[in-house]
């Protein structure tokens, strides 16, 4: 046998070896990657959920404020007791925090989004606690603003979580159903 006829089956046992471990670490790579991205979505995921919940349930504490201070109407609220206040502020407190999480995992749009949210949940509680503001606004248009601007979170988180389709088709607000003012005569 030639020194080639020797060579030529080592060499082909070498670049079968290599080419093996070539895709096995290509593939344990493309495992890795897609295993940490499956990681971060339920990251993300849980973040967004939990802030878009957080600042619903701080306007819906508002709202009860705003309805014992006849700014719309709804089911009889406490009024702004020194307890309400502090539950009003822990709220606030994990809104923060959630917030913070927010701005570690979400993408640009969607944190984008939730700070205009932010913004129209403390409009939300000025007014529901009476305090002034530079610019004059009624109750519904502030919660119609804060309606739209948590759609518009919504719509960025799940794009980004790539959940397809619009969250909702358009509902109007307020609903004609909605009841009466408490200062409007009964029949």
């Amino acid at each position: 046998m030639s020194l080639t006829d020797r060579i030529l089956p080592l060499a082909g046992v070498a670049l079968g070896a290599l080419m093996s471990y070539v895709m096995s670490t290509l593939n344990e790579r493309t495992r890795w990657r897609r295993q940490q991205a499956v990681r971060w979505d339920e990251h993300r995921l849980t973040a967004y959920a939990e802030y878009a919940h957080a600042v619903k349930e701080l306007a819906a504490r508002y709202r009860t404020l705003a309805v014992a201070r006849g700014l719309t109407s709804g089911p009889m609220s406490p009024e702004a007791t020194p307890e309400v206040l502090a539950e009003l502020g822990r709220l606030e407190s994990r809104r923060s925090a959630l917030s913070e999480t927010l701005a570690l995992l979400g993408d640009t749009e969607a944190n984008t989004a939730s700070k205009t949210l932010d913004h129209c949940v403390w409009r939300l509680e000025c007014l529901a606690r009476g305090i002034p503001t530079e610019a004059e606004q009624d109750w519904d248009q502030a919660y119609l603003e804060f309606r739209q601007a948590r759609d518009r979170y919504v719509t960025h988180a799940r794009a980004d979580l790539g959940v397809p389709g619009a969250v909702a088709r358009d509902v109007a607000w307020p609903p004609a159903w909605r009841p009466a003012s408490r200062s409007s005569p009964s029949p």
